[in-house]
């Protein structure tokens, strides 16, 4: 009885460190609230802001960073790439740029539940 419940723990730990592991190498794959802005400033990467680029702002991403973006309300799908940190306001995972926002539908109520994931 001993070694069955030592063969379990062991298989609950097995588990555990491959579900981190699984966490950790889709850190990007999420979904939650996106909204869109269109600045003409620098963004924090360092290049000028272009609002009809497709270009996404995230708090801990890597510049560069391509991301797959879907409106969960309507489907649509977007390729944009990580320039600028954001968002700034509680909830919010993403801050599109406003080209970016048009493509995906939701210009007119500035905000909407969106997945992503790394491309």
């Amino acid at each position: 009885m001993k070694n069955s419940k030592q063969t379990a723990i062991v298989a609950v730990t097995i588990a555990a460190g491959l579900m981190v592991g699984a966490s950790s190498a889709t850190a990007a794959a999420q979904c939650g609230r996106a909204s869109w802005y269109a600045l003409h400033s620098k963004t924090a990467s360092g290049e000028r802001m272009n609002p009809s680029a497709m270009t996404a702002a995230h708090r801990t991403l890597p510049f560069g960073t391509k991301l797959k973006v879907t409106n969960k309300n309507n489907g649509r799908s977007v390729v944009v790439r990580i320039n600028d940190r954001g968002p700034f306001i509680k909830g919010r995972v993403l801050d599109l740029s406003k080209g970016a926002a048009g493509q995906l539908g939701f210009i007119g109520s500035g905000h909407t539940s969106v997945c992503m994931a790394r491309v």
